[in-house]
C-alpha cells in the first residue's frame, strides 16, 4: 500500500480577489523540502517512453470482492480502488524519480504563503469530465466536503482544513488552522475530485443519486480511463478514454498506454496464482516467499514466456509487525511486550517458510535514511533532550536490537529473558499457565484473515505456549476481520505501515494520541504517549531536510524503545511475475517500483512470441 496566499489582514480586505491579481507566487510544482527537479515548461518526466505505443490489454488479479463503486463511503466491501484510481484525478500528481514532489494535474498551478497557512489551486481550463462538462472549483469543494463528512479517514486527514472556498473563476483556496505545516499543501493536492453535477443528478433509472450510499452505477470521472463493463463482485474492465483531455500534458506523456485494464477478483490467494499460471492474469506482484521460490517452476517460465523481475522499493520504508493492542491491560507493561518479541522465532520461519528471502525490520522506517541506529547524536540528540523526562532511559544508552533466535542456545537464552520479564511484570507460572496475582490467565488470540496466516501464527503459538501464555489462533473472513480491526476488537494482528522519504501528518494517524481511540484509525496499537506526540510535531514542522531526518530518527528510536510491536519480516524489493507481452522504459524511476501498468506498454512483438492470451 495504495497522480501564496496573502496575510490574513490583507485577505480580509481583498476578499475574493484572485491570487494572480495579488501577485502571489503560482507554482507549476513543489517539493516538500527543497526545489522540484522539473522546471516550468518541462516536456515530460525523464523515466517515461514518449514513443510508447497505445493499445493492448492487461488482466490483473485482485483478492476479495467489491459491492460498490463509491469511494466516499467508508467500510464498503472491497471497493475496487485500483481501477477507480484510473477514473478519477487529483489536483496534483507526483513524479516517480523525486521524493515528495508534486506537479499540477487538474490544477495548472498552485500557490501557498511562506507560513503554509493556506493553499490555492488554479484549475486547468481544458480539464473536463467524460460527459464533456468542465471540472470546476465547485467540484473541488464538493469533493472535499463529501469525503470529510462521510469518511472517518478523510475527516482525520483533513482535520487541519478550516475552510474551502472559491476564490476565482477556476480557483479554490483551502485555509488551515495551523502554520508551518509544510505537508498540508501537498495533502490537499492529493484530493480526489468528484463530479458534483453527476452526484447531485439522477441515475438512468430515475433514482436520485446519494453520495452517502453504495452504488454499482458506473461512475463519471475525468481521468484517462472509464469503466467499460463489470460483473458485480467478480470483475471490472476499464477502457482508455480516446479523447481524454489530459493525454498530452507533460505529467501524462508516455503513460496510460494500454487500451484496456481488466481486474479479476478471486477469493483465494492460491486460486489467484493458478489463474496466473493458466494465463488468465498477465501480471502479479508476488508477496509469498514460497511462491517466489517454488511456484513458478513450470514450462512457460522455462520457455521465457513468463518473466520474473524484481524492482527496488527505494521510496518506501516498511514496518511490518504483530500489533499488540495496548487497550488490553495485559499489554500495557512494556516488559510483557518485550517478552513477546523475545519469543518470536523469525530465524526459523525465515528458513522453513520464507526460503531465506526476508529480513527482520529493526526500524519503523526500515530501508530509509530515516531509520535510527547506534546511539543518538547531533541534531537527533538535541531533539531527544526536549523529551528526556518522558521517554525510556534506554533511548539514550542502548541501541535497539531485535532478539535473534538463530540457534538452540539463543532460543533458550531469549526464553529465559522473556520468563524473567514476565515474572517482573507480575506473571508467574502455575500449573503450566501464566497467571497474575488476581489469578487471571495471560491468554491471547492471534487474529488473521487468510489460512496462510496460520503458517506464521502456529509456530509462534508453540513458543508462547512454552512460556505458559495461553494462545489461540483464529481466522475470520475479510469482512469480519475488517470490522474487528476498525473497532480495535483484537489482541494481536499483523499490520504493515509504509513510510515515505518525507514523513509528515500521517504519523499522527499512525501513532498519535488523538487517533488511538478513534475507530478506523491506523493507530492499531493504541499508542497514546506525550513524547511520541511531541516528536510527531517536530517531524511535521521540520524546517529543512536535516531537521526532518533527525526528528524522524528520534521518533523512530522512542517507538522502538517502548516495544509497541513485534517486528515480523520484510523485503526491500517488489517481486513481480508477468506474461512476456509488455515493455517498460529502460531507465525505471528510482521511487516508482514496477509502476505497472502506468508507464508500461503492450509489446506486439513480444506478445507474438508469447502467444495469445487465453
Amino acid at each position: 500500500m495504495i497522480r501564496t496566499v496573502l496575510p490574513s489582514f490583507l485577505a480580509a480586505c481583498l476578499a475574493f480577489t484572485p491570487l494572480a491579481a495579488q501577485e502571489a507566487q503560482w507554482r507549476h510544482g513543489a517539493a516538500l523540502l527543497g526545489e522540484p527537479k522539473y522546471q516550468p515548461g518541462f516536456k515530460r518526466f525523464d523515466y517515461v517512453n514518449p514513443e510508447a505505443p497505445k493499445g493492448g490489454t492487461v488482466r490483473l488479479g485482485a483478492q476479495g470482492t467489491f459491492d460498490s463503486f463509491n469511494i466516499v463511503v467508508a467500510g464498503v466491501k472491497g471497493s475496487p480502488e485500483q481501477g477507480l484510481g484510473r477514473i478519477y484525478e487529483t489536483l496534483t500528481t507526483p513524479s516517480l524519480d523525486e521524493a515528495s514532489t508534486a506537479y499540477g494535474l487538474l490544477a495548472e498551478a498552485f500557490a501557498f504563503p511562506d507560513d503554509y497557512s493556506s493553499v490555492s489551486f488554479r484549475l486547468r481550463p481544458e480539464a473536463k469530465w467524460h460527459d464533456g462538462q468542465p471540472v470546476t472549483a465547485d467540484d473541488v469543494i464538493f469533493s472535499f466536503e463529501a469525503l470529510k463528512a462521510n469518511s472517518p479517514t478523510y475527516a482525520f486527514y483533513y482535520a487541519n482544513v478550516t475552510k474551502a472556498e472559491k476564490t476565482g473563476e477556476r480557483e479554490v483556496t483551502f485555509t488551515f488552522n495551523e502554520k508551518g505545516n509544510r505537508e498540508l499543501p501537498q495533502i490537499m493536492g492529493q484530493l480526489v475530485v468528484l463530479p458534483k453535477h453527476w452526484w447531485e443528478g439522477t441515475a438512468p433509472d430515475g433514482r436520485k443519486r446519494d453520495i452517502t450510499q453504495t452504488t454499482l452505477e458506473p461512475p463519471l470521472g475525468s481521468g484517462p480511463y472509464r469503466l467499460k463493463s463489470f460483473e458485480a463482485g467478480r470483475s471490472a474492465t476499464y477502457e482508455r478514454v480516446k479523447d481524454y483531455w489530459g493525454e498530452n500534458l507533460n505529467v501524462n506523456v508516455g503513460q496510460d498506454n494500454l487500451d484496456e485494464i481488466r481486474y479479476e477478483y478471486y477469493r483465494d490467494a492460491t486460486v489467484l496464482l493458478e489463474a496466473f499460471k493458466g494465463d488468465r492474469i498477465d501480471f502479479r506482484t508476488e508477496n509469498s516467499a514460497r511462491n517466489w521460490a517454488t511456484g513458478y517452476n513450470f514450462p512457460a517460465r522455462q520457455e521465457g514466456r513468463i518473466v520474473l523481475e524484481e524492482f527496488p522499493y527505494a521510496a518506501t520504508g516498511i514496518m511490518q509487525a504483530f500489533v499488540l493492542n495496548l487497550r488490553r491491560d495485559k499489554f500495557k507493561d512494556e516488559r510483557v511486550r518485550r517478552a513477546f518479541n523475545l519469543a518470536f522465532p523469525f530465524e526459523e520461519l525465515n528458513k522453513t517458510v520464507f526460503y531465506g528471502l526476508y529480513e527482520r525490520p529493526s526500524s519503523y522506517f526500515y530501508g530509509l535514511e530515516l531509520a535510527s541506529s547506534g546511539l543518538p547524536e547531533g541534531k537527533e540528540l538535541e531533539i531527544l533532550e526536549t523529551v528526556r523526562d518522558k521517554v525510556p532511559p534506554a533511548v539514550f544508552t542502548t541501541p535497539y536490537k531485535n532478539p535473534v533466535n538463530d540457534s538452540p542456545e539463543a532460543i533458550r537464552n531469549n526464553l529465559r529473558e522473556a520468563d524473567r520479564l514476565l515474572r517482573e511484570a507480575g506473571w508467574e507460572v502455575k500449573n503450566g499457565r501464566r497467571v497474575n496475582a488476581k489469578g487471571e490467565v495471560l491468554s491471547v488470540e492471534m487474529l488473521g484473515s487468510t489460512p496462510n496466516d496460520e503458517r506464521i501464527f502456529l509456530p509462534y503459538k508453540s513458543v508462547l505456549d512454552r512460556l505458559g501464555i495461553v494462545t489461540t489462533v483464529r481466522t475470520v473472513d475479510d469482512v469480519q476481520f475488517t470490522n474487528r480491526t476498525r473497532s480495535f476488537d483484537f489482541d494481536i494482528i499483523g499490520k504493515v505501515w509504509p513510510q515515505s522519504l518525507s514523513p509528515g501528518n500521517e504519523q499522527r494517524e499512525y501513532w498519535g494520541s488523538q487517533a488511538a481511540q478513534r475507530e478506523g484509525s491506523q493507530n492499531l496499537a493504541g499508542i497514546a504517549d506525550p513524547a511520541v506526540d511531541a516528536l510527531i510535531e517536530r517531524v511535521i514542522f521540520a524546517k529543512d531536510r536535516e531537521e526532518l531526518v533527525a526528528a524522524t530518527k528520534a521518533l523512530d528510536r522512542v517507538l522502538l524503545a517502548h516495544n509497541y510491536v513485534v517486528p515480523q519480516w520484510t523485503s526491500l524489493k517488489q517481486r513481480t511475475a508477468r506474461w512476456n507481452r509488455y515493455g517498460h522504459p529502460e531507465n525505471m524511476p528510482r521511487y516508482g517500483g514496477a509502476a505497472f501498468p502506468t508507464i508500461w506498454w503492450y509489446d506486439e512483438a513480444k506478445a507474438a512470441k508469447t502467444g495469445a492470451a487465453r
